[in-house]
């Protein structure tokens, strides 16, 4: 996969409704070239389905975790470009410290938890990785 096909699943990740009108300007590419390029992930299995997403606080049975990644030398941009196209991945955050990003990773169930876990850690760029699961939010008013 290249930045173009990063960049297009990380628009279908935001609204996998879009017209495939509308993803060929935002990626400035043909109708004809986001139209192959999807047929073309979904036949290598790299686009499995297409789901509604929910208000966290509607999703009961979903398992959260937190994964802090170190990022290779200058890999950065690609690693996050990589992790915006992985569905198990709900959010990501560029930290400082020990890790260089923060992902909240999101499965129904812990061996689709262990899938997204794998596909992270054979991303080129992750040079390591500590996973931590969400057990209860707390909050304090």
């Amino acid at each position: 996969m290249d930045e173009t096909d990063q960049k297009l699943l990380a628009l279908l990740r935001q609204d996998a409704r879009l017209a495939v009108a509308t993803l060929a300007t935002k990626l400035q590419v043909s109708r004809g070239t986001v139209t192959n390029r999807i047929r073309r992930m979904e036949d290598e299995g790299v686009i499995v389905g297409y789901t509604v997403r929910l208000r966290p606080d509607v999703q009961h049975n979903e398992i959260k975790a937190w994964m802090s990644i170190a990022v290779d030398g200058n890999q950065t941009r690609t690693v996050i470009a990589a992790l915006l196209g992985e569905p198990g991945v709900a959010t990501l955050h560029d930290t400082n410290g020990r890790w260089d990003l923060l992902a909240e990773l999101r499965a129904e169930t812990l061996q689709d938890l262990a899938k997204v876990l794998e596909r992270i850690r054979l991303l080129k760029g992750i040079a390591a990785t500590e996973t931590s699961i969400h057990l209860e939010t707390f909050r304090l008013s």
